[in-house]
């Protein structure tokens, strides 16, 4: 398609994960020819959009105002005009916000349409030299204790994780098997962009002995034994943090934080009050130190 963006259209723009080359020509082209772009981080992306001329009206879409922030974004669709989705980095909707407004659109029966690029999940699965006709993306982990009471799942195994967590999860990793292989990628396509191979206790001394190992974030690939031990649980609530499921359940149910508390003490009754507030402060600590931008 060599025409201007079309009318009442979604596109969900993948940006570059590091490296601006990475940026596609029609990414850019989208980008400029959209009537509006909603974006993850209006800051963040400034820069990109400074950088190769893009002056389209920029509007924020985060996790925490998606839900009304969405209905914005449908009427200027439903009036007509086209909308461009990123994220600060990579595809939108791929442990980025996004969903919601693609959900949204498509209920509406309007047009969405992927503009493919840069992916750190994919790229990382790409170099880690385990079979990838069939993997397992666990998108960020479980913290803490949660962590430690998680069950991966044998297989080719994807996940992200934060350069203060990497060291714990590994020691997590190598706790649950031992012998699992792994391709753990750093900073990719930046400027600390460094690839580990081996097994997690082997990778944690070479972290350890590593200045930098806690600049950028990581992608781990994990090759798990076939007999490993199965999950336990292989509900939502086995995968998703205390945090993400308090999010999850007020942006679903357009509700407070207070109200999706209790929302979540009623489907688990597994949890304590105690869990469950200490995750609601968590999570406002993550609200205020959080640097989305309404515009």
């Amino acid at each position: 398609m060599t025409a201007q963006a079309a009318p009442a259209t979604l596109y969900i723009v993948a940006t570059p994960i590091g490296n601006l080359e990475d940026i596609t020509a029609r990414a850019v082209r989208v980008l400029r020819e959209a009537d509006l772009i909603a974006a993850e981080d209006t800051r963040h992306s400034r820069g990109l959009l400074t950088h190769f001329q893009i002056k389209t009206p920029m509007f924020s879409c985060h996790k925490f105002n998606e839900g009304k922030r969405g209905d914005f974004f449908i009427t200027a669709l439903r009036e007509g005009r086209s909308v461009a989705l990123i994220s600060d980095a990579g595809t939108p909707c791929i442990s980025d916000p996004g969903h919601r407004l693609v959900s949204l659109a498509a209920e509406e029966g309007i047009s969405i349409v992927p503009v493919c690029g840069a992916s750190a999940v994919a790229a990382a699965l790409s170099v880690s030299g385990f079979d990838a006709a069939r993997f397992t993306f666990l998108g960020f982990l479980p913290r803490g204790k949660d962590l430690a009471k998680f069950n991966f799942p044998s297989g080719t195994v994807a996940f992200y994780e934060s350069p203060k967590r990497i060291k714990a999860t590994l020691k997590v990793v190598s706790a649950k098997s031992s012998g699992a292989l792994l391709c753990l990628c750093n900073d990719i396509s930046k400027k600390f962009e460094r690839v580990y191979r081996g097994t997690a206790e082997e990778i944690l001394k070479r972290l350890l002995e590593n200045p930098d190992s806690e600049k950028g974030e990581y992608t781990c690939v994990v090759s798990f034994p076939a007999d490993l031990a199965p999950p336990e649980d292989t509900g939502p609530e086995s995968v998703l943090s205390l945090e993400s499921q308090l999010v999850d359940i007020m942006i679903k149910s357009d509700c407070n934080l207070k109200d999706a508390a209790r929302e979540l003490r009623e489907k688990n009754g597994k949890l304590s009050k105690k869990e469950i507030y200490s995750a609601m402060l968590r999570l406002k600590g993550i609200l205020k130190n959080s640097h989305g931008e309404e515009n």
